[in-house]
């Protein structure tokens, strides 16, 4: 498993942010639309009936956020005794009969990079219109060695994939 922007992929998926946890609760991207699952059940869309699809809520950083993050965390590490749960995001869907928000958890550790979180807003927006698949960034998954790459080849992928 490898983590591309706001993306979680391996050869067979593509998550946005984690995938399942315990709890079940996630969203995997297919070539044919948007799966998701949790305490619930699951649903499902396809591209076609998406207007748009965003992630809204996803911890960006910045240098100061950075420090602040990693401060707060150590501190709440030590009082709690264990790291907690990763931060929540919602994956929002526009579609014919209103907007679905799916809740699911961040796969980044702290925060995403703001380049890679607003080049994965660009590639999902590509998904929902069409104009790109989650089969190239599976295909990806297939050939890639599962390791997260460094944020400049990361930026590069989300570049390529969008197609910008």
């Amino acid at each position: 498993m490898a983590m591309v922007g706001l993306f979680w992929i391996t050869a067979e998926a593509v998550y946005v942010g984690a995938p399942p946890g315990t709890e079940g609760r996630g969203v995997r991207l297919t070539g044919e639309g948007v799966e998701a699952a949790g305490p619930d059940g699951s649903r499902t869309w396809t591209w076609a009936e998406l207007r748009s699809a965003t992630v809204e809520g996803a911890p960006v950083s910045s240098a100061s956020r950075r420090r602040l993050s990693l401060a707060v965390e150590t501190v709440l590490t030590a009082a709690l005794g264990g790291t907690g749960e990763p931060p929540e995001m919602i994956v929002r869907l526009d579609t014919a009969d209103g907007v679905v928000e799916l809740p699911v958890h961040s796969a980044a550790a702290g925060a995403y990079e703001p380049e890679e979180a607003a080049l994965s807003q660009e590639l999902l927006a590509r998904f929902a219109d069409g104009t790109a698949s989650p089969l190239t960034l599976m295909e990806w998954g297939r050939n890639a060695d599962g390791s997260t790459p460094k944020p400049a080849e990361r930026q590069a992928l989300l570049r390529e994939w969008a197609g910008t």
